[in-house]
């Protein structure tokens, strides 16, 4: 059973994004929604939710928060200092509940408010959505940046999420962080984009205009990259993929295309 446990554990904290419902339900319809074995997933739920920074929109409200480990109080229960509240939340349904006041207290809240001002600005140019989250950490040592944007389209067979997470430390002066990209394409096949960019800067100053600058274009080149990259990908590794001539080894007319029978005259097909 331990072995299992962990099989399914794995299989839970590599779901593609907006999937984990899927998964759930497909481990469930095996167990035959065994309740012992889905309480010990428990652990690998959380691990994935504050890991992929999943967004939860509170009861009431119309943004989305974001679950992560910089904002979790511990028993199940998070932070979001926009809407200064507190909520529960359910790891494995991804539900949140109980809503309650809570009002950051923190040597570092005002530059935490400033950044959550000036890169709101910022996610709300860059981004078709997305939900951001600045937080204290460290015994206010340093301050956590977390931006996330998820778009999905289950109907067309792809899902995709944005991930950008940064510390910045005043003390030092220094913003450090990770940009990563995560696609999933799953019509007639099944195909996952994973890729990421460490960043680190030295900030000339730590005001939140500064920092959000640096943000800004950390991201800006990341996006450039990711679209050479791609550009690449078509003109060389997915192009020599593609059969150059079809099985007859002749060249294809494509103003006769109507006319092709396909099985026949383009594969070498026998007529029936």
């Amino acid at each position: 059973m331990a072995s299992n446990s962990a099989a399914l554990a794995s299989f839970v904290e590599s779901t593609p994004p907006g999937e984990l419902q899927d998964v759930t339900k497909a481990i469930k319809s095996i167990l035959a929604d065994d309740p012992s074995v889905l309480q010990s997933l428990e652990p690998a739920f959380e691990k994935y939710n504050e890991e992929q920074f999943t967004t939860v929109k509170l009861p009431g409200g119309s943004e989305e928060v974001i679950v992560s480990s910089h904002n979790s109080l511990g028993g199940g229960r998070y932070y979001d200092v926009a809407n200064q509240s507190s909520f529960a939340f359910d790891h494995a349904t991804q539900k949140a509940s109980s809503v309650q006041s809570h009002v950051l207290e923190s040597p570092q809240s005002d530059l935490v408010k400033s950044l959550l001002k000036s890169l709101y600005q910022h996610t709300l140019e860059h981004y078709p959505k997305s939900s951001l989250g600045v937080y204290p950490i460290e015994n206010d040592s340093a301050i956590a940046v977390v931006t996330v944007a998820n778009k999905y389209s289950p109907n067309n067979f792809w899902n995709g999420r944005w991930r950008s997470h940064y510390i910045i430390s005043p003390s030092n002066s220094t913003l450090t962080g990770l940009l990563r990209v995560d696609v999933h394409y799953y019509e007639d096949g099944n195909v996952r984009l994973q890729t990421s960019k460490p960043v680190s800067v030295t900030l000339s100053s730590t005001s939140a205009t500064e920092i959000s600058r640096q943000i800004a274009l950390a991201e800006k080149k990341y996006q450039e990259d990711l679209n050479r990259a791609f550009g690449s990908l078509s003109e060389g590794a997915f192009k020599a993929l593609r059969r150059q001539l079809p099985i007859t080894r002749q060249k294809l007319e494509w103003e006769k295309i109507s006319g092709y029978r396909l099985g026949q005259d383009i594969g070498g097909g026998r007529s029936r």
